[in-house]
């Protein structure tokens, strides 16, 4: 991407709109490096989340711009998120952990108050068993989410805002203001 001082005003509105999103404490969140062949002009913010039981999410959400507008995007903006996080294999094993993880991104669109689109994308869950000379655990659970959206303005705010929140919903954070209670043996 050339400057940000050469990017179109609406493209630099968006960015601004992201930027300002304040994550919680157990989340970070911080500017990395965006694709460059998919948009004329992309951002991205990478996030990790920690989770009660040290559950650990990763993610990246990526703006595209392509001021001429995209046919399949339905508008000139098109957002893309990519989540991952390892599970507990109870979890894991549920049927319905695909229909919650794309819950946990609609509820989270829906309640920020953004406005969109367009709405597709994929939840994957994967197992992987280690064998022979290979570190780490023996099995791990891991659940992925894929999805794209075209905002339907520039105030991306709110889109921040319900990254962040499938963020933490990933990760098992509760909401905030709510305390989890341990459970003791």
């Amino acid at each position: 991407m050339t400057a940000m001082t050469h990017a179109p005003e609406l493209f630099r509105e968006a960015v601004a709109a992201l930027q300002a999103v304040r994550p919680r404490p157990e989340v970070s969140l911080e500017s990395v490096r965006a694709p460059q062949r998919l948009a004329p002009w992309a951002y991205a913010l990478g996030c990790e989340a920690t989770g009660p039981a040290d559950v650990l999410a990763s993610g990246r959400l990526v703006l595209l711009h392509d001021p001429e507008g995209h046919e399949g995007w339905k508008g000139v903006f098109r957002l893309v998120v990519y989540v991952r996080a390892e599970l507990d294999r109870e979890l894991a094993s549920d049927p319905f952990l695909p229909a919650v993880g794309w819950s946990w991104l609609t509820d989270a669109l829906e309640t920020s108050g953004a406005s969109w689109t367009a709405l597709g994308g994929t939840v994957t869950e994967t197992s992987s068993a280690r064998f022979g000379e290979i570190s780490g655990p023996v099995r791990t659970d891991d659940l992925e989410l894929r999805a794209s959206w075209t905002p339907t303005d520039a105030n991306l705010r709110p889109h921040g805002e319900a990254f962040l929140q499938l963020m933490s919903s990933v990760a098992g954070l509760p909401p905030v203001g709510v305390t989890l209670f341990r459970q003791t043996s």
